[in-house]
């Protein structure tokens, strides 16, 4: 039974990592990144749809993103969803695809974006926390129940403190890197 409440902890905590993971690719660095493409949406034919589903997206080099709709006659409407998006775009439309040159950040914006990145890692740790204490209060119960022994309740509470702490290191290690490439000019 424990093993069965580490088992499904184990699997909220990798869901919660890979969200952790992809919520933090899409923040600007100063370099191109199609992971900040992810969120917008271009009005395709009355459906709005992700620009990535519509358009080849290309970095030719660390400064510049290339779009190239499937569908010129849309063209126009993904330069708009891009310079709406704030993300301080400029694209740059020449008839055929966009050219969208990644200005560098200035410091003031890059300790801006650190900020954000410590306040999602905080946001993620009591995420695990949270998923620590419902197991933990789930563990205990079970132990309260005579479901199982006291030996394994702190077996049970041993494993799921190690498996907390393995993910907490692994969300850090993430913000890190990300916070160095941020930095980094």
């Amino acid at each position: 039974m424990v093993k069965d409440v580490l088992h499904d902890l184990d699997r909220k905590m990798k869901a919660s990592l890979e969200h952790f993971r992809k919520e933090i690719s899409r923040l600007r660095t100063g370099r191109a990144n199609l992971g900040i493409f992810e969120d917008i949406k271009v009005d395709y034919y009355g459906v709005q749809t992700p620009v990535n589903q519509t358009a080849r997206i290309g970095i030719p080099d660390p400064s510049l993103i290339t779009v190239a709709p499937y569908d010129q006659s849309i063209l126009e409407a993904i330069d708009k969803a891009i310079r709406s998006a704030d993300l301080g775009f400029n694209p740059i439309n020449d008839g055929k695809l966009l050219k969208i040159p990644v200005p560098p950040l200035d410091e003031e914006r890059r300790r801006e974006i650190v900020k954000k990145v410590k306040k999602m890692l905080e946001d993620e740790k009591t995420a695990l926390r949270n998923l620590r204490r419902e197991a933990k209060e789930f563990i205990e119960e079970l132990e309260k129940e005579k479901e199982i022994g006291e030996d394994d309740k702190f077996k049970g509470l041993e494993e799921l403190q190690k498996l907390t702490d393995d993910f907490t290191k692994k969300i850090e290690e993430i913000s890190a890197a990300k916070e160095k490439e941020i930095m980094q000019i």
